[in-house]
């Protein structure tokens, strides 16, 4: 099995997504959490708080899928 092959693999698309939902949200609300709740958010903040989910799905998704290529 190929790296892409795992990364794309349907168990481990779907844990790094709930992965990156719990921990991109917490980093959210650490990180935006003041300009969040009375609204005061410009557009670039809303592009780093969507990039912010990315981070943590990229991590579990080369977790997995090295893990299973070593295997």
């Amino acid at each position: 099995m190929t790296f892409i092959e795992a990364a794309m693999d349907g168990t481990v698309v779907k844990k790094s997504l709930n992965v990156a939902a719990v921990v991109g949200t917490i980093l959210v609300l650490i990180n935006y959490g003041d300009k969040l709740f009375p609204l005061e958010l410009v557009r670039s903040d809303w592009v780093k708080m969507v990039m912010t989910y990315c981070v943590p799905y990229c991590v579990s998704t080369y977790a997995a899928a090295s893990t299973m290529v070593a295997r």
